[in-house]
Order: C-alpha cells, then sequence, then structure tokens
C-alpha cells in the first residue's frame, strides 16, 4: 500500500526582485515527501533550501507553480488560514531553539496549545507534559531555559513541535549550535520519532548530520540536483559509543 502523500510541490518558482534585477531563488522544483519519510534537505548557503522551507512552513508563497499540504493547495488560503495551517499541521525546530527566557520547559512546549480554543487548560497542560516525556524530558519539565544545557533546550524545542500532533516537522540546522555529542543525541531522538511514523524535514548544510536521515535531496542554484534513498542510514545511538560525555544532556 502506497503511503499518504503529506507533501507536493510541483514546478515551484520563488523570485526576488533586487531593483530591476530578478533573482530566482527555485527555478522549477518538483517534489513529493510521503507519510513517515526522514528527508534532508541539503545546500550551501544560496542553494535554495531555506526560501523552499520558507514556503514548505507556510511562511511565504511561491512567485509560481503549487504546493499541497495534506492534500490542501497552499495557495489558495488566505492568512488566517495559513496561521491555522501552521498551527496545527506543522511542528517547527530551529537552530536557535526559539525558546521563551525564565519559563520552564512545560510552559514553553504549550504555547502553540494556546491558539487552539478547542484544547482545554487540563489537555494542554497534559499533552505538553507527555511531549516532554516522549523527548526524555521527565525530569526538567519545571526547569526554566536558562536552567538547562543546549541539548536540552533543543529537546523542549522537539517536544514543541510535536504537542499539536503535526503531520510534518521542519527542522532547520536543528544541530548547528550543538556540539558533536549532543548533535548524536539529537539525531537519535529524531530517528525514534521517525521509528513511530513521524515525518520529518531535516534542513541541514552538514553531510555528517545528513547521513542519519533516509534520503537526501540535494539543492544548487534553486534546483534539486540529487534525490536518493538511503539504503542503510547510520545508527546514531551506535556513533555515540565513539564519543565521551561532555554534556549534561
Amino acid at each position: 500500500m502506497k503511503s499518504k502523500e503529506i507533501i507536493a510541490i510541483k514546478k515551484l518558482h520563488k523570485d526576488y526582485y533586487v531593483g530591476e534585477e530578478t533573482v530566482a531563488a527555485l527555478n522549477g522544483v518538483d517534489l513529493s515527501i510521503s507519510e513517515g519519510e526522514f528527508v534532508a534537505i541539503m545546500g550551501t548557503s544560496g542553494s535554495g533550501k531555506s526560501t523552499l522551507l520558507n514556503i514548505l512552513g507556510c511562511l511565504d508563497l511561491p512567485t509560481q507553480g503549487d504546493y499541497f499540504l495534506d492534500g490542501i493547495n497552499v495557495k489558495t488560503l488566505n492568512k488566517n488560514r495559513l496561521a491555522e495551517i501552521r498551527n496545527q499541521k506543522l511542528g517547527f525546530v530551529f537552530q536557535s531553539y526559539n525558546l521563551l527566557p525564565r519559563t520552564s520547559a512545560l510552559e514553553n512546549v504549550e504555547l502553540p496549545l494556546l491558539y487552539n480554543g478547542q484544547v482545554s487548560t487540563a489537555e494542554r497542560r497534559e499533552r505538553a507534559e507527555k511531549a516532554l516525556i516522549s523527548v526524555g524530558l521527565k525530569d526538567r519539565m519545571k526547569h526554566l531555559s536558562n536552567q538547562m544545557s543546549g541539548g536540552q533546550q533543543q529537546r523542549v524545542a522537539i517536544a514543541r513541535s510535536l504537542v499539536n500532533n503535526p503531520v510534518v516537522i521542519f527542522a532547520d540546522e536543528a544541530t548547528g549550535n550543538l556540539d558533536t555529542r549532543t548533535s548524536l543525541e539529537i539525531m537519535a531522538l529524531f530517528q525514534e520519532l521517525n521509528e513511530k511514523g513521524i515525518t520529518i524535514c531535516f534542513v541541514t548544510h552538514e553531510p555528517d548530520i545528513a547521513q542519519f536521515t533516509k534520503r537526501n535531496v540535494l539543492f544548487r542554484d534553486g534546483k534539486i540536483i540529487k534525490d536518493i534513498q538511503v539504503s542503510q542510514p547510520n545508527i546514531a545511538k551506535q556513533a555515540l559509543l565513539d564519543y565521551p560525555v561532555t554534556e549534561a544532556f
């Protein structure tokens, strides 16, 4: 049985205008991502991967072409509906964590649910606690952001991305601020989540990180130049055996 298509983009273009000059950030991109995939979107600075992520995350619209998210043509939606889609169908994990300072891990994870009027206060708390437990932070729920290591903060951010049960998680250079061992721990967590069926789109410029995903899509000059399935992704938990513990995680 064929997996459900979560993302489908067709002949996608994104142009930026600098004076009288047109800069093509994306140039006729076609891409499909199915439920349960773990995809690395790769490329150097200026390759188009960040522009693509902004469009996939409903933060920007293409100049031309179509983007279907979970069967919905995104370009037909108004700003309010786009905001609902971002809140209800998408999870985001950023390089800089984007946690509220002087706020507990639990309160940070509850944030996306504050904008969902169908979720009660009790359910919001329950779902946030469950998400934190799933990323290994059962004993850190009441800790403030500045009381946690970088790896712990990124786990809070991952829990926050999970709390709305999104159809896909977008991770933007999610290991960029972490040391090697902590990066491997985060990739091990993403692999565990993917094994549970969660679809992950991971933007990175690091081949060492992409080797832990199941599919590598390489961008250059606004086009996909390579799209390969990884038959045997490296196992992050095994790679961790080569690195001593350097950070309280």
